[in-house]
């Protein structure tokens, strides 16, 4: 069995989440302990932060790159970054590892495609809603993504993400604000929404909207449970 890198940190929270998806899906799938060994580099959120809000995805695409070499030091074998707005330098950070990464991207891609859908929301950082390197992606697969039509929307979605969820702040407010901007992406043709922040999955489930929600944690650390059980 393949052993797990994890680029973490980003948030903590979500980390979390990774961790214990692929350790306790291990465990269903086979009834024992067993699960793959996991290294998990967590970095220093705000210089991610701070070079995002300057721009410079230049620096960011580097200190993965050096992050993925030290992980791929410690022993491992396969890797991901748990985050969907660091996604924006994967093409280029793929080309420089030193170990085979899975892209957020095109897992996510591969989930909307097995349920049928051509169409869906994007919710997000500002970032991943307004940059197109999730548009891109996904078009690769022929889908088509919408994201919220208005800049104070895109706003509202980003704020919630980095004033709150980031923060562990989970409440009522935020939670009601993501579901009813969900469901104007439903009303604009949207036939699902992908959770394009690895923590908006610890504001909103399945149970807060009729159409299909695509955790794209979720579907992220079940591909690197996958990949770590290939031969």
């Amino acid at each position: 069995m393949k052993r797990i890198g994890i680029l973490g940190g980003v948030s903590a929270q979500s980390t979390v989440s990774y961790y214990l998806t692929i350790t306790q899906e291990y465990i269903k799938r086979h009834n024992n302990m067993a699960y793959p060994e996991i290294i998990i580099y967590s970095v220093l959120f705000q210089d991610f932060l701070d070079w995002q809000n300057a721009g410079r995805w230049d620096i960011t695409s580097d200190h993965i790159v050096e992050v993925f070499s030290a992980l791929a030091r410690a022993g491992a074998e396969v890797g991901v970054i748990a985050a969907n707005t660091l996604h924006r330098v994967f093409d280029d950070v793929i080309a420089r590892s030193t170990i085979p990464l899975i892209s957020i991207i095109d897992t996510t891609a591969q989930a909307i495609r097995a349920a049928g859908l051509s169409t869906v929301g994007l919710l997000g950082t500002q970032f991943t809603m307004e940059e197109h390197f999730y548009q891109r992606g996904l078009a690769r697969a022929e889908i088509t993504t919408i994201v919220p039509q208005s800049v104070e929307e895109r706003a509202q979605v980003h704020q919630i993400i980095i004033g709150k969820l980031v923060r562990g702040i989970i409440d009522e407010e935020s939670r009601m604000a993501i579901v009813t901007i969900a469901k104007r992406l439903l009303d604009r043709g949207a036939e699902g929404v992908i959770l394009g922040c690895t923590e908006l999955p610890l504001l909103i489930s399945k149970d807060d909207l009729s159409e299909p929600l695509f955790d794209t944690a979720r579907i992220h650390a079940l591909a690197a449970l996958d990949a770590s059980e290939e031969e």
